[in-house]
């Protein structure tokens, strides 16, 4: 083959290697455009306001209403204090909560000035380091999954041993930044990846004020919404409106949620008295708020009463920020 062979050869594979690149820029470019324009975009709808943000240090303990909060991957935050990040254990490393030790509604933990202070009725205030390196980390139990907690000493431990009724030995741990979370994903299959520390399942759990006044239109006594330990309260809304809110936009926070919260004894406890009656409200919801019978593997015979919800992006909360569901 002569030099001008060999030259129209390369010329033709060349143009033929550059007409099939041109086809495949062509099909990315219109795949892309395409993609753009088939995409159906955000839209935003109010559907609330909200009327209370509320912090639960300690797991079963009295509930602190902020006006502004950090909403975090693992729940809210407003200044030293996190939520759900202290619990209660046996000295086996169980956890304990009102289910066992209704009292425990009763009992106070706030920070200040890198120093917890435990609160009850008719007990003295202990005040105790939040940081306290030279102590135990022990694995505690939680649903069945380990997670550590950095024992608390044994002046808490006292102090809440006397409170509960002396019975029973019991130790205060507090989840520490650099301990592995739970990861509930591992162990139920049906929740989305996410992390949290000492909650039952999800980072945030948000109800209606108009859901808790549909129950109390049915119940002889009245309860408040702290009886159900919601993160966010939202007002101006109709009732049971939050259980079709798949994904919110407050503010800058953008929430996803998970599942309905399932109801247990534990919403027999008064907030008030750390009585259980064991029986309302939890009775009247069992009779109207079960789930389909498509989503009984899920529930079972719990009543739903608020929705779980992950943070799909972390920012600040306000009491009065207008809540927008997002549909697309």
């Amino acid at each position: 083959m002569d030099l001008k062979e060999l030259a129209a050869n390369a010329l033709a594979q060349n143009k033929k290697a550059a007409l099939l690149v041109g086809a495949a820029g062509a099909a990315l470019l219109g795949f892309g455009l395409g993609y753009k324009y088939l995409r159906k975009p955000e839209k935003a709808v109010r559907v609330g306001v909200v009327s209370q943000l509320l912090i639960h240090p300690l797991k079963s303990g009295k509930a602190v209403p902020v006006s502004v909060a950090e909403c975090q991957k693992m729940g809210l935050k407003a200044g030293e204090l996190e939520d759900r990040h202290w619990l209660v254990v046996t000295e086996e490393g169980n956890m304990v909560t009102a289910r066992q030790e209704p009292r425990l509604v009763l009992v106070s933990l706030s920070c200040e000035g890198g120093y917890a202070y435990l609160n009850g009725p008719d007990m003295e205030e202990l005040r105790f380091p939040v940081k306290q390196p030279d102590n135990p980390i022990p694995n505690c139990r939680v649903f069945s999954e380990d997670i550590q907690g950095r024992d608390c000493g044994d002046k808490a431990s006292q102090w809440l041993t006397s409170f509960l009724g002396g019975e029973k030995a019991f130790r205060l741990v507090h989840y520490e930044p650099h301990m592995k979370p739970r990861r509930p994903a591992e162990s139920e299959p049906l929740f989305p990846q996410y992390e949290v520390a000492y909650p039952d399942y999800g980072p945030v759990m948000l109800l209606s004020e108009a859901s808790v006044k549909d129950l109390n239109s049915k119940l002889d006594q009245e309860v408040t919404t702290e009886r159900f330990r919601p993160s966010i309260v939202i007002g101006d809304c109709e009732p049971f409106d939050e259980d079709s809110w798949e994904e919110l936009q407050i503010g800058s926070v953008r929430l996803q949620r998970i599942l309905s919260c399932g109801r247990c004894i534990m919403t027999t406890v008064d907030p008030d008295t750390g009585v259980m009656s064991r029986k309302e409200p939890l009775e009247t919801l069992k009779s109207y708020r079960l789930c389909k019978p498509s989503e009984k593997h899920i529930y079972k015979k719990a009543p739903l009463f608020g929705q779980l919800h992950t943070v799909k992006k972390t920012g600040v909360l306000y009491v009065g920020d207008e809540v927008y569901k997002i549909t697309r």
